[in-house]
Protein backbone atom coordinates (compact mmCIF):
# COMPACT_ATOMS: atom_id res chain seq x y z
CA UNK A 1 0.00 0.00 0.00
CA UNK A 2 1.54 3.40 -0.94
CA UNK A 3 1.07 6.38 1.43
CA UNK A 4 0.16 9.72 0.29
CA UNK A 5 1.26 12.53 1.73
CA UNK A 6 -1.09 15.40 2.60
CA UNK A 7 -0.85 18.54 2.18
CA UNK A 8 1.27 20.95 4.95
CA UNK A 9 -1.19 23.65 4.76
CA UNK A 10 -3.95 21.07 6.19
CA UNK A 11 -2.04 19.69 8.84
CA UNK A 12 -1.94 23.64 10.10
CA UNK A 13 -4.85 24.33 9.85
CA UNK A 14 -6.03 21.33 12.27
CA UNK A 15 -3.15 22.42 14.76
CA UNK A 16 -4.88 26.26 14.75
CA UNK A 17 -8.65 24.95 14.98
CA UNK A 18 -7.09 22.35 18.03
CA UNK A 19 -5.49 25.62 19.52
CA UNK A 20 -8.19 27.61 19.64
CA UNK A 21 -10.68 24.91 20.94
CA UNK A 22 -7.93 24.70 23.97
CA UNK A 23 -7.80 28.15 24.07
CA UNK A 24 -11.79 28.16 24.51
CA UNK A 25 -11.95 25.52 27.08
CA UNK A 26 -9.16 27.36 29.45
CA UNK A 27 -11.27 30.87 29.13
CA UNK A 28 -14.62 28.95 30.42
CA UNK A 29 -12.61 26.99 33.07
CA UNK A 30 -11.17 30.33 34.47
CA UNK A 31 -14.75 32.07 34.27
CA UNK A 32 -16.37 29.08 36.45
CA UNK A 33 -13.34 29.45 38.91
CA UNK A 34 -13.82 33.28 39.28
CA UNK A 35 -17.52 32.54 39.90
CA UNK A 36 -17.47 30.04 42.72
CA UNK A 37 -16.89 32.49 45.85
CA UNK A 38 -19.80 34.69 44.64
CA UNK A 39 -22.29 31.49 44.64
CA UNK A 40 -21.04 30.28 47.78
CA UNK A 41 -21.66 34.09 49.46
CA UNK A 42 -25.42 33.53 48.51
CA UNK A 43 -25.44 30.29 49.95
CA UNK A 44 -26.06 30.46 54.06
CA UNK A 45 -25.16 27.25 54.92
CA UNK A 46 -22.29 26.71 52.38
CA UNK A 47 -21.27 29.94 54.20
CA UNK A 48 -21.01 28.98 57.62
CA UNK A 49 -20.16 25.06 57.20
CA UNK A 50 -17.00 26.51 56.90
CA UNK A 51 -16.42 27.99 60.16
CA UNK A 52 -18.32 25.24 62.14
CA UNK A 53 -15.30 23.05 62.54
CA UNK A 54 -13.42 26.03 63.82
CA UNK A 55 -15.73 26.79 66.15
CA UNK A 56 -17.01 23.92 67.80
CA UNK A 57 -14.60 23.91 70.47
CA UNK A 58 -15.68 27.23 71.06
CA UNK A 59 -19.32 26.35 71.32
CA UNK A 60 -18.55 23.36 73.62
CA UNK A 61 -18.00 25.69 76.74
CA UNK A 62 -20.27 28.68 75.91
CA UNK A 63 -23.20 29.39 78.32
CA UNK A 64 -26.50 28.37 77.18
CA UNK A 65 -27.71 32.36 76.58
CA UNK A 66 -26.21 34.35 73.79
CA UNK A 67 -25.38 37.32 73.55
CA UNK A 68 -28.14 38.44 72.08
CA UNK A 69 -30.54 36.72 74.32
CA UNK A 70 -32.31 38.45 76.27
CA UNK A 71 -34.14 36.39 78.05
CA UNK A 72 -30.97 34.30 79.78
CA UNK A 73 -32.22 31.38 79.17
CA UNK A 74 -31.26 29.79 75.89
CA UNK A 75 -31.64 26.23 74.23
CA UNK A 76 -28.74 23.79 75.61
CA UNK A 77 -25.80 22.98 73.60
CA UNK A 78 -25.48 20.03 71.88
CA UNK A 79 -23.55 18.36 74.76
CA UNK A 80 -26.10 18.73 77.25
CA UNK A 81 -28.22 15.88 75.09
CA UNK A 82 -28.29 13.10 77.69
CA UNK A 83 -26.42 10.02 77.02
CA UNK A 84 -27.53 7.37 75.11
CA UNK A 85 -28.20 5.37 78.29
CA UNK A 86 -30.69 8.05 79.50
CA UNK A 87 -32.34 7.94 76.63
CA UNK A 88 -34.07 4.73 77.37
CA UNK A 89 -36.06 6.76 79.87
CA UNK A 90 -38.38 8.26 77.02
CA UNK A 91 -38.17 8.99 73.07
CA UNK A 92 -35.45 11.53 72.31
CA UNK A 93 -36.10 13.54 69.46
CA UNK A 94 -34.18 15.60 67.04
CA UNK A 95 -34.44 19.39 68.46
CA UNK A 96 -35.89 21.01 65.38
CA UNK A 97 -38.92 18.63 65.50
CA UNK A 98 -40.02 21.32 68.43
CA UNK A 99 -40.78 23.55 65.69
CA UNK A 100 -43.43 21.21 64.18
CA UNK A 101 -45.17 20.24 67.91
CA UNK A 102 -46.04 23.87 68.06
CA UNK A 103 -46.53 26.74 65.65
CA UNK A 104 -43.84 29.29 65.32
CA UNK A 105 -43.62 31.80 67.91
CA UNK A 106 -44.20 35.04 66.78
CA UNK A 107 -47.01 34.18 64.61
CA UNK A 108 -50.39 31.63 64.38
CA UNK A 109 -50.66 28.65 63.51
CA UNK A 110 -50.65 28.41 59.84
CA UNK A 111 -49.80 31.52 59.40
CA UNK A 112 -47.79 31.49 56.18
CA UNK A 113 -44.35 31.85 55.51
CA UNK A 114 -43.11 35.12 57.00
CA UNK A 115 -39.85 35.12 59.47
CA UNK A 116 -41.18 34.17 63.37
CA UNK A 117 -40.47 36.88 65.50
CA UNK A 118 -39.30 35.83 69.53
CA UNK A 119 -42.15 37.06 71.68
CA UNK A 120 -39.51 35.81 74.84
CA UNK A 121 -37.16 38.26 73.88
CA UNK A 122 -39.17 41.09 72.77
CA UNK A 123 -41.07 40.47 76.02
CA UNK A 124 -37.94 41.08 77.95
CA UNK A 125 -37.21 44.07 76.30
CA UNK A 126 -39.71 45.96 76.58
CA UNK A 127 -39.68 48.48 79.07
CA UNK A 128 -41.79 46.94 82.05
CA UNK A 129 -39.45 44.48 82.06
CA UNK A 130 -36.08 46.94 82.15
CA UNK A 131 -37.59 49.69 84.80
CA UNK A 132 -34.60 51.52 86.09
CA UNK A 133 -33.64 50.44 89.78
CA UNK A 134 -31.30 52.36 91.94
CA UNK A 135 -27.81 51.76 93.01
CA UNK A 136 -27.82 48.44 96.05
CA UNK A 137 -26.61 50.10 99.00
CA UNK A 138 -23.83 47.80 100.85
CA UNK A 139 -26.23 47.04 103.91
CA UNK A 140 -29.05 45.73 101.50
CA UNK A 141 -26.87 42.68 99.91
CA UNK A 142 -27.40 39.41 101.86
CA UNK A 143 -23.56 38.29 101.62
CA UNK A 144 -20.87 40.07 101.64
CA UNK A 145 -17.30 39.35 102.74
CA UNK A 146 -15.96 41.23 105.93
CA UNK A 147 -12.03 41.56 105.86
CA UNK A 148 -10.08 41.22 108.78
CA UNK A 149 -8.70 44.77 110.31
CA UNK A 150 -5.30 44.27 108.76
CA UNK A 151 -5.70 41.99 105.63
CA UNK A 152 -2.66 40.71 104.34
CA UNK A 153 -1.20 40.99 101.05
CA UNK A 154 -2.53 37.27 99.71
CA UNK A 155 -5.62 37.35 101.18
CA UNK A 156 -7.89 38.32 104.07
CA UNK A 157 -10.16 35.57 103.94
CA UNK A 158 -10.04 32.12 102.17
CA UNK A 159 -12.18 29.17 101.26
CA UNK A 160 -10.42 26.82 100.55
CA UNK A 161 -11.42 22.94 100.11
CA UNK A 162 -11.07 19.82 102.45
CA UNK A 163 -9.87 17.99 98.59
CA UNK A 164 -12.53 15.22 99.06
CA UNK A 165 -13.30 12.59 96.09
CA UNK A 166 -14.55 14.29 93.54
CA UNK A 167 -14.81 18.03 94.36
CA UNK A 168 -12.38 20.09 92.68
CA UNK A 169 -9.37 21.63 94.76
CA UNK A 170 -10.16 25.59 95.00
CA UNK A 171 -9.34 28.34 96.76
CA UNK A 172 -11.49 32.04 96.69
CA UNK A 173 -10.58 34.93 98.93
CA UNK A 174 -11.98 38.29 99.20
CA UNK A 175 -9.93 39.82 96.89
CA UNK A 176 -9.93 37.31 94.21
CA UNK A 177 -11.96 38.58 90.82
CA UNK A 178 -15.68 37.55 91.15
CA UNK A 179 -15.26 35.56 87.36
CA UNK A 180 -13.35 33.00 88.93
CA UNK A 181 -16.23 32.11 91.37
CA UNK A 182 -18.61 29.43 89.95
CA UNK A 183 -21.51 30.35 89.16
CA UNK A 184 -23.66 29.77 92.17
CA UNK A 185 -21.13 31.49 94.07
CA UNK A 186 -21.70 34.34 91.92
CA UNK A 187 -25.97 33.67 92.51
CA UNK A 188 -25.62 33.76 95.91
CA UNK A 189 -23.30 37.11 96.21
CA UNK A 190 -25.71 38.53 94.32
CA UNK A 191 -29.07 38.28 96.41
CA UNK A 192 -29.90 41.45 97.60
CA UNK A 193 -32.87 42.71 99.71
CA UNK A 194 -35.60 43.02 96.70
CA UNK A 195 -34.75 40.94 94.24
CA UNK A 196 -32.83 36.63 94.35
CA UNK A 197 -31.27 38.12 90.95
CA UNK A 198 -30.98 40.76 88.39
CA UNK A 199 -32.86 41.72 85.20
CA UNK A 200 -31.04 40.83 82.75
CA UNK A 201 -28.47 38.23 84.76
CA UNK A 202 -25.39 36.83 82.70
CA UNK A 203 -24.86 34.52 85.73
CA UNK A 204 -28.22 32.49 84.77
CA UNK A 205 -26.45 31.00 81.38
CA UNK A 206 -23.96 29.25 82.83
CA UNK A 207 -26.00 28.76 85.95
CA UNK A 208 -28.35 26.93 84.69
CA UNK A 209 -26.13 24.82 82.10
CA UNK A 210 -24.02 23.66 85.38
CA UNK A 211 -27.32 22.55 87.42
CA UNK A 212 -27.93 20.75 84.25
CA UNK A 213 -24.79 18.74 82.85
CA UNK A 214 -22.57 19.04 86.48
CA UNK A 215 -21.25 16.01 87.28
CA UNK A 216 -23.11 14.91 90.39
CA UNK A 217 -20.77 13.60 93.49
CA UNK A 218 -23.11 13.21 96.29
CA UNK A 219 -26.89 12.87 96.34
CA UNK A 220 -28.38 12.36 99.81
CA UNK A 221 -31.86 12.54 100.99
CA UNK A 222 -33.36 16.43 102.26
CA UNK A 223 -34.71 15.92 106.19
CA UNK A 224 -37.91 17.25 106.32
CA UNK A 225 -40.91 17.94 104.06
CA UNK A 226 -44.00 15.39 103.31
CA UNK A 227 -41.93 13.36 99.93
CA UNK A 228 -39.06 12.45 98.76
CA UNK A 229 -36.17 15.15 97.68
CA UNK A 230 -32.54 14.73 97.71
CA UNK A 231 -29.58 17.21 97.67
CA UNK A 232 -27.34 16.75 95.57
CA UNK A 233 -23.89 18.30 95.69
CA UNK A 234 -20.98 19.59 92.53
CA UNK A 235 -17.20 19.32 92.23
CA UNK A 236 -17.60 23.16 92.66
CA UNK A 237 -19.49 22.92 95.94
CA UNK A 238 -22.50 23.59 94.62
CA UNK A 239 -25.57 22.24 95.62
CA UNK A 240 -29.21 21.85 94.55
CA UNK A 241 -32.84 20.07 95.40
CA UNK A 242 -33.43 17.39 92.94
CA UNK A 243 -37.17 16.22 92.49
CA UNK A 244 -37.82 12.98 90.84
CA UNK A 245 -40.66 12.66 88.89
CA UNK A 246 -43.69 10.83 90.25
CA UNK A 247 -46.01 10.87 87.37
CA UNK A 248 -46.14 11.76 83.35
CA UNK A 249 -45.59 15.44 82.94
CA UNK A 250 -49.09 15.59 80.69
CA UNK A 251 -51.16 13.43 83.78
CA UNK A 252 -53.92 15.79 85.59
CA UNK A 253 -54.64 15.50 89.23
CA UNK A 254 -57.72 13.53 89.56
CA UNK A 255 -60.49 16.01 91.02
CA UNK A 256 -61.66 14.11 94.03
CA UNK A 257 -57.85 14.01 95.37
CA UNK A 258 -58.11 17.05 98.18
CA UNK A 259 -54.95 19.17 97.53
CA UNK A 260 -52.86 18.31 100.74
CA UNK A 261 -53.02 14.84 99.30
CA UNK A 262 -51.60 15.69 95.76
CA UNK A 263 -48.18 14.41 94.64
CA UNK A 264 -45.08 16.86 93.99
CA UNK A 265 -44.59 17.33 90.22
CA UNK A 266 -41.23 17.98 88.46
CA UNK A 267 -42.35 19.82 85.82
CA UNK A 268 -44.13 22.32 87.70
CA UNK A 269 -40.94 23.23 89.68
CA UNK A 270 -39.21 24.13 86.33
CA UNK A 271 -42.50 26.05 85.03
CA UNK A 272 -43.19 28.27 88.49
CA UNK A 273 -39.57 28.81 88.33
CA UNK A 274 -40.01 30.32 84.50
CA UNK A 275 -43.37 31.71 85.35
CA UNK A 276 -42.08 33.62 88.03
CA UNK A 277 -39.15 34.87 86.01
CA UNK A 278 -41.87 36.32 83.53
CA UNK A 279 -43.87 37.85 85.80
CA UNK A 280 -41.18 40.24 87.17
CA UNK A 281 -40.81 38.95 90.16
CA UNK A 282 -37.56 36.81 90.42
CA UNK A 283 -38.39 35.07 94.01
CA UNK A 284 -37.64 31.42 92.58
CA UNK A 285 -34.45 30.09 92.69
CA UNK A 286 -33.13 28.87 89.49
CA UNK A 287 -34.64 25.61 88.54
CA UNK A 288 -33.93 23.29 85.74
CA UNK A 289 -34.53 19.97 84.00
CA UNK A 290 -32.11 17.05 83.95
CA UNK A 291 -32.29 13.83 83.35
CA UNK A 292 -29.86 11.07 85.65
CA UNK A 293 -28.73 8.33 86.39
CA UNK A 294 -30.11 6.26 89.56
CA UNK A 295 -27.46 4.25 89.55
CA UNK A 296 -24.30 6.34 89.25
CA UNK A 297 -25.66 9.66 90.17
CA UNK A 298 -27.39 8.58 93.32
CA UNK A 299 -27.18 5.08 94.57
CA UNK A 300 -23.20 5.09 93.89
CA UNK A 301 -22.56 8.18 95.83
CA UNK A 302 -24.74 8.47 98.45
CA UNK A 303 -23.49 8.29 102.07
CA UNK A 304 -26.92 8.56 103.31
CA UNK A 305 -27.22 4.53 104.74
CA UNK A 306 -30.91 5.39 105.32
CA UNK A 307 -31.69 6.16 101.58
CA UNK A 308 -29.11 3.34 100.17
CA UNK A 309 -31.54 0.80 102.25
CA UNK A 310 -34.42 1.89 99.81
CA UNK A 311 -32.79 0.56 96.72
CA UNK A 312 -34.74 -2.39 94.91
CA UNK A 313 -35.52 -3.93 91.43
CA UNK A 314 -38.80 -3.59 90.35
CA UNK A 315 -40.24 -6.94 88.29
CA UNK A 316 -39.34 -5.29 85.15
CA UNK A 317 -35.77 -4.67 86.43
CA UNK A 318 -36.09 -1.28 86.82
CA UNK A 319 -33.81 0.54 89.62
CA UNK A 320 -36.20 1.89 91.91
CA UNK A 321 -35.65 3.86 95.41
CA UNK A 322 -38.41 4.74 98.18
CA UNK A 323 -36.25 6.78 100.76
CA UNK A 324 -37.52 7.58 104.17
CA UNK A 325 -40.08 10.72 104.71
CA UNK A 326 -43.68 11.88 106.14
CA UNK A 327 -45.87 10.65 103.00
CA UNK A 328 -45.51 8.82 100.02
CA UNK A 329 -42.16 6.95 101.16
CA UNK A 330 -42.55 3.55 100.52
CA UNK A 331 -42.94 0.66 98.04
CA UNK A 332 -46.15 1.36 96.74
CA UNK A 333 -44.79 4.50 95.55
CA UNK A 334 -41.18 3.93 94.97
CA UNK A 335 -39.36 6.47 92.35
CA UNK A 336 -38.00 4.13 89.35
CA UNK A 337 -35.96 4.67 86.78
CA UNK A 338 -36.31 3.03 82.77
CA UNK A 339 -34.47 1.21 83.31
CA UNK A 340 -31.86 3.67 85.75
CA UNK A 341 -32.52 6.80 83.81
CA UNK A 342 -34.99 8.97 85.87
CA UNK A 343 -36.49 12.66 84.98
CA UNK A 344 -36.16 15.10 87.69
CA UNK A 345 -35.82 18.97 88.64
CA UNK A 346 -32.85 20.60 90.20
CA UNK A 347 -33.37 23.54 92.19
CA UNK A 348 -30.69 25.49 93.22
CA UNK A 349 -30.13 25.30 96.93
CA UNK A 350 -30.52 29.10 98.87
CA UNK A 351 -27.05 30.22 100.99
CA UNK A 352 -26.65 28.08 104.03
CA UNK A 353 -28.92 28.54 106.79
CA UNK A 354 -25.76 29.17 109.01
CA UNK A 355 -24.75 32.36 106.37
CA UNK A 356 -28.36 33.70 105.45
CA UNK A 357 -30.91 32.66 108.17
CA UNK A 358 -34.24 32.57 106.96
CA UNK A 359 -37.69 33.26 108.35
CA UNK A 360 -41.01 31.13 107.81
CA UNK A 361 -44.19 33.09 108.31
CA UNK A 362 -47.63 31.85 108.60
CA UNK A 363 -50.01 33.15 105.47
CA UNK A 364 -52.96 34.75 106.41
CA UNK A 365 -54.48 33.01 103.72
CA UNK A 366 -53.46 30.04 104.85
CA UNK A 367 -55.89 26.64 104.32
CA UNK A 368 -57.11 24.81 107.38
CA UNK A 369 -56.13 21.52 105.92
CA UNK A 370 -58.93 19.20 106.67
CA UNK A 371 -61.52 17.96 104.40
CA UNK A 372 -64.65 19.50 106.69
CA UNK A 373 -62.90 22.18 108.50
CA UNK A 374 -63.23 25.82 106.57
CA UNK A 375 -60.26 28.77 107.50
CA UNK A 376 -61.22 31.74 108.87
CA UNK A 377 -60.55 33.61 106.20
CA UNK A 378 -63.27 31.60 104.38
CA UNK A 379 -66.04 33.09 106.21
CA UNK A 380 -65.28 35.98 106.61
CA UNK A 381 -66.12 38.57 104.21
CA UNK A 382 -64.11 41.13 105.68
CA UNK A 383 -61.33 39.35 106.61
CA UNK A 384 -58.81 41.81 105.01
CA UNK A 385 -59.45 44.46 106.61
CA UNK A 386 -58.41 42.93 110.50
CA UNK A 387 -54.52 41.49 108.44
CA UNK A 388 -54.40 45.45 107.70
CA UNK A 389 -54.10 45.98 110.80
CA UNK A 390 -51.46 42.93 111.77
CA UNK A 391 -48.25 43.81 111.18
CA UNK A 392 -46.32 43.25 109.36
CA UNK A 393 -48.99 43.80 106.37
CA UNK A 394 -49.72 47.04 108.30
CA UNK A 395 -47.21 48.93 106.70
CA UNK A 396 -44.29 48.67 103.82
CA UNK A 397 -44.66 45.96 101.02
CA UNK A 398 -45.93 42.75 102.94
CA UNK A 399 -49.47 43.31 101.53
CA UNK A 400 -48.67 43.84 97.56
CA UNK A 401 -46.04 40.96 98.36
CA UNK A 402 -48.92 38.65 99.14
CA UNK A 403 -50.98 39.57 96.26
CA UNK A 404 -48.45 38.94 93.84
CA UNK A 405 -47.74 35.40 95.69
CA UNK A 406 -51.76 34.92 95.28
CA UNK A 407 -51.50 35.88 91.73
CA UNK A 408 -48.47 33.49 90.70
CA UNK A 409 -50.32 30.63 92.52
CA UNK A 410 -53.40 31.60 91.34
CA UNK A 411 -52.15 31.48 87.37
CA UNK A 412 -50.72 27.90 88.15
CA UNK A 413 -53.32 26.28 90.10
CA UNK A 414 -50.98 26.26 93.71
CA UNK A 415 -53.67 25.01 96.31
CA UNK A 416 -51.00 24.03 98.82
CA UNK A 417 -49.48 27.80 99.91
CA UNK A 418 -49.09 27.58 103.80
CA UNK A 419 -46.22 29.14 105.09
CA UNK A 420 -43.67 31.36 102.86
CA UNK A 421 -39.97 32.80 104.34
CA UNK A 422 -37.98 35.72 103.71
CA UNK A 423 -34.16 36.23 105.11
CA UNK A 424 -34.21 37.44 108.17
CA UNK A 425 -31.39 39.75 107.65
CA UNK A 426 -33.98 42.56 105.77
CA UNK A 427 -36.37 42.07 108.20
CA UNK A 428 -39.73 43.27 107.11
CA UNK A 429 -38.88 44.88 104.48
CA UNK A 430 -37.68 42.85 101.98
CA UNK A 431 -39.52 39.89 99.54
CA UNK A 432 -40.92 36.76 99.92
CA UNK A 433 -39.54 33.26 98.63
CA UNK A 434 -41.60 31.66 96.29
CA UNK A 435 -40.61 28.12 96.84
CA UNK A 436 -42.25 24.86 96.75
CA UNK A 437 -44.20 24.73 94.01
CA UNK A 438 -44.78 21.15 92.89
CA UNK A 439 -48.36 21.14 93.63
CA UNK A 440 -48.60 23.20 90.65
CA UNK A 441 -50.09 23.01 87.41
CA UNK A 442 -51.85 20.05 88.44
CA UNK A 443 -55.08 20.72 86.90
CA UNK A 444 -55.99 22.33 83.77
CA UNK A 445 -59.44 21.77 83.47
CA UNK A 446 -60.40 23.93 86.78
CA UNK A 447 -59.62 27.41 88.02
CA UNK A 448 -59.63 27.48 91.85
CA UNK A 449 -61.11 31.17 92.90
CA UNK A 450 -60.31 31.07 96.69
CA UNK A 451 -56.18 31.21 95.52
CA UNK A 452 -56.97 34.80 94.51
CA UNK A 453 -58.58 35.46 97.78
CA UNK A 454 -55.76 38.13 98.86
CA UNK A 455 -56.42 40.09 95.70
CA UNK A 456 -60.07 40.18 96.08
CA UNK A 457 -60.47 40.79 99.49
CA UNK A 458 -58.16 43.68 99.88
CA UNK A 459 -58.37 44.98 96.11
CA UNK A 460 -54.30 46.25 96.59
CA UNK A 461 -52.06 45.47 93.63
CA UNK A 462 -48.52 46.45 92.46
CA UNK A 463 -48.32 48.88 89.49
CA UNK A 464 -45.64 47.20 88.08
CA UNK A 465 -47.39 43.88 88.00
CA UNK A 466 -50.51 44.98 87.19
CA UNK A 467 -48.78 46.92 83.84
CA UNK A 468 -47.19 43.62 83.22
CA UNK A 469 -50.18 41.52 83.25
CA UNK A 470 -51.82 43.32 80.96
CA UNK A 471 -48.82 43.77 78.88
CA UNK A 472 -48.62 39.55 78.34
CA UNK A 473 -52.78 39.81 78.01
CA UNK A 474 -51.31 41.59 74.59
CA UNK A 475 -51.68 39.19 71.21
CA UNK A 476 -48.45 39.90 70.37
CA UNK A 477 -47.10 38.84 73.41
CA UNK A 478 -49.85 36.73 74.83
CA UNK A 479 -49.02 34.48 78.52
CA UNK A 480 -48.84 30.96 77.11
CA UNK A 481 -46.78 31.63 74.01
CA UNK A 482 -44.14 33.68 75.97
CA UNK A 483 -44.22 30.79 78.67
CA UNK A 484 -44.22 27.93 75.79
CA UNK A 485 -40.88 29.65 74.30
CA UNK A 486 -39.58 29.95 77.50
CA UNK A 487 -39.88 26.41 78.84
CA UNK A 488 -39.14 24.98 75.37
CA UNK A 489 -34.92 26.28 76.44
CA UNK A 490 -35.18 23.84 79.20
CA UNK A 491 -32.96 20.98 78.61
CA UNK A 492 -36.00 18.37 79.09
CA UNK A 493 -37.60 20.30 76.32
CA UNK A 494 -35.84 17.79 73.93
CA UNK A 495 -38.25 15.23 74.89
CA UNK A 496 -41.07 14.46 73.26
CA UNK A 497 -43.64 15.78 75.67
CA UNK A 498 -43.42 19.69 76.66
CA UNK A 499 -42.99 20.45 80.41
CA UNK A 500 -45.93 21.58 80.19
CA UNK A 501 -49.18 20.44 78.07
CA UNK A 502 -50.91 22.60 75.90
CA UNK A 503 -53.88 22.38 77.94
CA UNK A 504 -52.16 24.11 80.92
CA UNK A 505 -50.44 26.85 78.76
CA UNK A 506 -54.37 28.10 77.67
CA UNK A 507 -55.24 27.78 81.42
CA UNK A 508 -52.64 30.28 82.06
CA UNK A 509 -54.54 32.75 79.36
CA UNK A 510 -57.81 31.85 80.89
CA UNK A 511 -56.66 32.72 84.45
CA UNK A 512 -55.12 36.00 83.08
CA UNK A 513 -58.18 37.30 82.35
CA UNK A 514 -59.85 36.13 85.30
CA UNK A 515 -57.44 38.36 87.61
CA UNK A 516 -57.37 41.30 85.38
CA UNK A 517 -61.24 41.49 85.87
CA UNK A 518 -60.68 41.12 89.44
CA UNK A 519 -58.10 44.32 89.41
CA UNK A 520 -60.53 46.22 87.20
CA UNK A 521 -63.84 44.92 89.75
CA UNK A 522 -61.39 46.29 92.58
CA UNK A 523 -61.19 50.21 90.62
CA UNK A 524 -64.83 50.18 90.44
CA UNK A 525 -65.89 49.41 93.80
CA UNK A 526 -62.99 51.64 95.32
CA UNK A 527 -64.35 54.54 93.07
CA UNK A 528 -61.85 54.80 90.38
CA UNK A 529 -63.54 53.41 88.22
CA UNK A 530 -61.33 50.46 85.60
CA UNK A 531 -61.23 53.73 83.08
CA UNK A 532 -58.48 54.95 85.28
CA UNK A 533 -56.35 52.05 83.36
CA UNK A 534 -57.93 52.65 80.07
CA UNK A 535 -55.47 54.94 78.58
CA UNK A 536 -52.25 52.22 78.78
CA UNK A 537 -50.70 51.97 75.32
CA UNK A 538 -49.01 48.84 75.21
CA UNK A 539 -48.98 48.29 78.43
CA UNK A 540 -47.64 52.11 79.67
CA UNK A 541 -49.97 53.32 81.88
CA UNK A 542 -50.77 57.10 81.13
CA UNK A 543 -53.14 57.27 83.84
CA UNK A 544 -53.29 58.63 87.75
CA UNK A 545 -55.27 55.14 88.72
CA UNK A 546 -56.63 54.55 91.96
CA UNK A 547 -53.76 55.32 94.90
CA UNK A 548 -56.35 53.10 96.69
CA UNK A 549 -55.98 49.58 94.57
CA UNK A 550 -52.67 50.55 92.91
CA UNK A 551 -49.77 50.59 94.91
CA UNK A 552 -46.98 53.23 92.78
CA UNK A 553 -43.93 51.11 93.08
CA UNK A 554 -42.11 53.37 89.85
CA UNK A 555 -41.73 56.41 90.77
Amino acid sequence: MRWVRRPRRSGTICLCVASFALLLHLLLLCFSISSIPQTQSCNPSSSSSSSSSSSSSARRDAPLHPANDTSGLAPPPAETTPPDALKTRRGVVPRDSKARRHPPVGGEAGGGGGVSVSKLQAFFSHPLCNLPSPAVPEEDWLLRVKPKAQPSKESSLFWVSTLQDGYEDVQWNSSSSSSSHPPWLRFHMGISRWQLYPNPDPNMGPLVQQLATHHIVSAVQKSGGTQLKLVMSFPNYGQAIFKPMKQERDEETNFNLYYFSDFERHNAEIAAFHLDRILGYRRIPPVVGRLVDVVKDIKDVTTDHKLARTFFSSPVGNTCFYGQCSYYCSTEHAVCGRPTALEGSVALMLPDLSLAIRRTWRSPWRRSYSRSKLAKWETEPDYCSTVKKTAPYDKGTRLVDVVDLAILDFLMSNMDRHHYETFEKFGNDTFLLHLDNGRAFGRHSKDEPSILAPLRQCCRIRRSTWLRLRLLALPHFRLSDVMRESLGRDPLSVATTPLLAEPHLAALDRRLTVVLRAVNRCLEEKGGGAGTMGGARDGVWDGAGDEVVIYDDMS
